[in-house]
């Protein structure tokens, strides 16, 4: 059973907690977890661009000039694609770029990056997250106390409106709600940040 040290937001020690296996301690899976990141960005993508082809383009019936004769290329249309005003050759369509996965190899994904966040010493446990307004300097203070200059993503177990405000505008850092946590944000975070509260829940849900 691994045990990481928690932290206040002075970034002082202030007990020692116990990670339960089944969430903090599974054997790491790259093929798993590169499936749910490139499952999680290809749902973010809309896929509604959309632009048209020469037989879509307005106007552009008639044949401009006569074929031989001219001294100019032959030309059908002036909706070809060479032409201004023209259509799009392979032109994209809206399309849905979607993709399944089963909620056991989403868990599966989820815990196993965690895992490795603890392996690396990248995982850190605060005791509580709060701040007396939402201004930026107390979220930056609390940044410097845990020496926090990677790209950080902090998971709390309930929505702290005053801690969202005051962490917008850090560089690098972010705030979710544990009902948000997803397996990309973990693995594209250099350090993950994780309240008690927070550890209590993915052990109840995930263990």
């Amino acid at each position: 059973m691994a045990s990481v040290k928690v932290y206040n937001m002075k970034g002082e020690e202030v007990e020692t907690l116990d990670l339960a296996d089944g969430v903090f301690g599974v054997e790491y899976n790259e093929p798993l977890i590169h499936q749910a990141v490139v499952t999680y960005l290809a749902n973010q993508r809309q896929g509604t661009k959309s632009t048209l082809t020469r037989t879509e383009v307005r106007g552009g019936g008639a044949k401009p000039w006569r074929q031989k004769g001219t001294g100019r290329a032959r030309q059908g249309s002036i909706r070809a694609p060479q032409w201004i005003k023209g259509g799009v050759v392979f032109a994209p369509k809206s399309r849905d770029f979607s993709k399944k996965m089963n909620a056991q190899a989403k868990r599966g994904a989820l815990v196993s990056a965690l895992s490795k966040k603890v392996a690396d010493g990248e995982l850190f446990v605060v005791d509580s997250l709060s701040v007396s307004a939402p201004k930026t300097k107390e979220m930056a203070a609390f940044r410097k106390a845990l020496k926090l200059d990677k790209r950080t993503v902090v998971v709390m177990d309930e929505n702290n409106t005053d801690v969202i405000l005051a962490s917008r505008n850090l560089d690098k850092f972010k705030t979710l709600s544990v009902s948000e946590i997803n397996t990309y944000e973990i693995v594209a975070n250099a350090v993950v940040v994780l309240t008690k509260g927070t550890v209590k829940i993915l052990e109840e849900v995930y263990a």
